[in-house]
């Protein structure tokens, strides 16, 4: 996402409200969607319109405080929950909240996905805990997952749907994809008589290959090179993307201190 203009993260965001519709994960109005543009602002889905029918000029701008500063349309109430998520985690830059079937009807029963059933959902997940009923519209919502938001990607939302979260929005979607899949197989596996866990013993393999892939808690935080609204790479995206704006972020940093204490003496 860091070297996307905003005209690319809105297409973005139509193209995965397209890919939540079509594959059932929200009906009707349902759903929102969000990506950080900066430290100030969110950029996220309005309220009343259909995550499949989404075009870029639709989309809203909302500052950290919850108040639009951009959009013909309304800003959804549930981007307080969004907003949530961007203040208790700095890594977090897209948020993805649908209404999957059959991770939905895990939490309508009242119960998280946290078993270890499969191995992609171990790397992938780690577990998906169950928030208690938060009102919706209200700070609640998103207040009702602080206890697992600081090691946890992904949550189900007691009687309302699911809660993902991604350095980008299409590693936020993928993660909505795995738990929904998930969820299918083991609804499956229950339906035939039992889901039977991975074996205690073979689930720190697992655990370490997700912390192979960097998916592990804490997470680096997203960076702002200063003077700019753009976020700037960091850790393996710094790598791939070269040196030069890490550098130049750097050299800022540094000039500013020295400018703050030649000031102070």
């Amino acid at each position: 996402m860091f070297e996307k203009n905003q005209t690319e993260l809105r297409a973005d965001i139509c193209e995965v409200g397209r890919r939540i519709w079509q594959r059932g994960y929200v009906a009707y109005n349902d759903g929102n969607l969000s990506i950080r543009l900066d430290q100030e602002r969110v950029l996220a889905t309005p309220t009343g319109v259909s995550k499949g029918f989404l075009k870029p000029d639709m989309l809203v701008i909302v500052d950290m405080a919850g108040k639009q500063i951009d959009g013909h349309l309304k800003m959804s109430s549930e981007i307080l929950m969004h907003l949530e998520m961007y203040r208790e985690r700095c890594d977090v830059g897209a948020v993805v909240h649908t209404h999957p079937p059959y991770a939905t009807g895990f939490a309508v029963y009242g119960q998280g996905l946290e078993a270890p059933t499969l191995p992609e959902f171990v790397v992938a997940l780690g577990g998906v805990p169950l928030a208690p009923y938060g009102k919706p519209s209200t700070p609640e919502l998103g207040e009702t997952v602080r206890p697992w938001i600081q090691d946890h990607d992904v949550f189900l939302l007691q009687n309302h749907g699911a809660l993902s979260l991604g350095g980008d929005i299409y590693q936020a979607y993928y993660r909505t994809e795995t738990l929904e899949h998930s969820a299918l197989i083991t609804f499956i596996a229950r339906c035939l008589g039992r889901d039977t866990p991975i074996s205690a013993d073979e689930v720190p393999y697992l655990e370490q290959m997700r912390e192979n892939l960097g998916l592990g808690f804490p997470r680096e935080c997203l960076t702002f090179q200063p003077g700019s609204r753009q976020p700037a790479a960091t850790g393996a995206g710094r790598a791939a993307n070269g040196d030069d704006a890490a550098l130049e972020a750097l050299v800022a940093k540094i000039a500013e201190r020295v400018v703050r204490q030649m000031r102070r003496s």
